[in-house]
């Protein structure tokens, strides 16, 4: 006999039947207690401490109240095992409505039992044993290549070729380890091996950027850019004749992404890509090229009196910026008219702010009759992330990205945002889901200078003579190359890389204790810069 796993407790109605079943688990270390009467189980459940229930689901008690559903009440979070017959098929719904953690039928073998149990109790102890040999594994071979590359990267006079491809893998596959140390209780050198490896990839990201970006500005195997995502992504939906909801949400990661796109799977077939936010990564430049399908410097030269006034407010007020963005309206409609696309009805476009834009869009959707376009900019998590800089009692709420992620998690799952998404599938209506930059919890403060007045982002600047030091930022002294306006009248821009954010060095002190440990966007990381395009199809189309 192996050394003691649990106690179990099983109720069934047959249980001559069950001796075999039960002779093995004592055999694997597991305690057994047996009965046939359900209100006699409840009893026992009552008295002793087990590890896991087994039950016929079709027991009543005494009182005629269904057994599953007792036990439910009786204690909420014990494991339960359903063993039924195969031609029973009234397992799935008790299991379903109250949370039955598996489901076994007979006859079946005392080892798959036993492997159920085994499994059920002590897959999170396993987990725990097992991830970091296999976390070790996995990155031995995750990053032989983009480890390569980064030794390898292209100088000016040598284009990159198609690493852009493998960067998105290795940011996807960082952050699916992310969501799966999230799940451990005792990792926490584990975690902090993570960490380096990520900032040790944003590094080598950041070098890779600096090589590559103004390659891909000429047309030298560029991935999907901010200013291909409306191209590629929506007008092929509208071409085909769908109705479609494009939804951007600004400031979103992958990572937070990924937390949330499990509760669509009832509604929508998704099928995900990813896309290059252009640099700088900030709400009134990334977004406008989105909207406009345009760099910044193409933008200026089309709707000059359009972008002077963005640029002054820009200058004067930090971001969140509202103004700066107030044409998105008008640049998307030019953008259908430059591809010959004509809608009826017109294309509708709405951004939502606080509770009172959320009821009056959800009142709009559910009484328009018709829709061919409909656009929708949700700022909750941008304003969020500015707000916690600020806020201590959010920085107590959010202290780390583990916990940004589950409070977008739950935010999602009772937010307006959620029911729209329903509305559209049940309305049969394509959704195109995206963001427009992300942001990066920055960790080190970089001096920076100038002589003139720069703009107020702390990941990112424009402005004249701008000084810092060359591994804290990208500094851009030829806007043009980089799609950027300005350069006749000698405007410069710097991007910060990996975790860094700048600081004016008369204040050096006073600002970085109060930025740091900020998200930040603006700059150069992955999570700025390579986010999800999702296309989600309404199942209801399909039945």
């Amino acid at each position: 006999m192996k050394e003691k796993r649990g106690m179990i407790l099983w109720i069934d109605n047959v249980i001559a039947e069950l001796k075999p079943y039960v002779r093995f688990l004592e055999y694997e270390g597991y305690d057994v207690s047996l009965t046939d009467n359900a209100d006699e189980g409840i009893d026992l459940l009552l008295q002793e401490t087990y590890d896991a229930v087994l039950l016929n689901p079709n027991l009543p008690t005494q009182k005629g109240n269904h057994l599953l559903s007792h036990i439910r009440r009786e204690d909420a979070h014990i494991p339960i095992v359903l063993v039924t017959d195969e031609e029973e098929n009234g397992a799935g719904w008790p299991a379903s409505l109250h949370e039955a953690d598996e489901v076994l039928f007979r006859p079946g073998s005392p080892k798959q039992l036993a492997a159920a149990l085994t499994f059920l109790l002590e897959k999170e102890t396993m987990r725990e044993a097992h991830t970091p040999q296999a976390y070790a594994n996995d990155f031995q071979k995750q990053y032989a290549a983009p480890r390569s590359a980064a030794q390898n990267a292209p100088t000016s006079e040598q284009p990159p070729r198609s690493q852009w491809h493998a960067w998105i893998d290795t940011y996807v596959h960082l952050v699916e380890w992310e969501l799966k140390l999230d799940a451990l209780q005792n990792a926490d050198e584990l975690k902090a091996i993570h960490a380096l490896e990520k900032r040790e990839a944003n590094a080598a990201f950041a070098d890779y950027i600096q090589n590559a970006y103004t390659h891909w500005l000429a047309g030298e195997d560029s991935p999907t850019l901010s200013v291909d995502v409306f191209y590629k992504s929506v007008i092929p939906e509208i071409q085909a004749g769908k109705p479609v909801m494009f939804v951007i949400i600004d400031c979103m990661r992958l990572d937070q992404w990924l937390k949330i796109e499990p509760m669509l799977y009832p509604l929508f077939h998704i099928t995900k890509d990813y896309y290059y936010s252009i640099v700088p990564t900030a709400t009134r430049y990334a977004r406008n090229a989105i909207f406009s399908g345009l760099f910044p410097l193409e933008l200026v030269e089309r709707y000059p009196a359009l972008c002077r006034d963005a640029s002054r407010e820009a200058s004067a007020v930090p971001e969140p910026q509202i103004s700066t963005n107030r044409y998105e309206k008008e640049l998307m409609r030019q953008q259908l008219e430059r591809h010959g696309i004509l809608l009826k009805p017109s294309p509708h476009y709405f951004k939502i702010f606080d509770i009172r834009g959320e009821k009056h869009y959800l009142e709009w959707l559910t009484e328009m009759q018709q829709i061919s376009l409909a656009a929708l900019v949700i700022d909750f998590l941008d304003m969020l992330t500015h707000t916690r800089s600020e806020v201590e009692v959010l920085r107590q709420l959010i202290p780390d990205e583990a916990a940004f992620r589950r409070l977008i998690q739950a935010w999602f799952q009772h937010s307006p945002l959620y029911r729209m998404l329903r509305i559209a599938a049940e309305r049969g209506i394509t959704v195109v889901l995206t963001s427009d930059h992300g942001s990066v919890r920055c960790q080190n403060a970089a001096k920076i200078s100038s002589r003139h007045k720069l703009t107020a982002g702390l990941r990112f600047k424009e402005g004249k003579h701008i000084n810092c030091a060359p591994e804290t930022g990208m500094l851009i002294k030829n806007p043009t190359a980089y799609g950027l306006p300005g350069e006749a009248e000698g405007k410069h821009y710097i991007a910060a890389k990996e975790e860094y954010y700048f600081v004016y060095e008369p204040q050096f002190k006073d600002y970085q204790e109060r930025f740091l440990d900020s998200f930040q966007h603006g700059g150069i990381s992955l999570e700025e810069m390579i986010l999800p395009c999702v296309v989600l199809e309404p199942k209801t189309r399909h039945r």
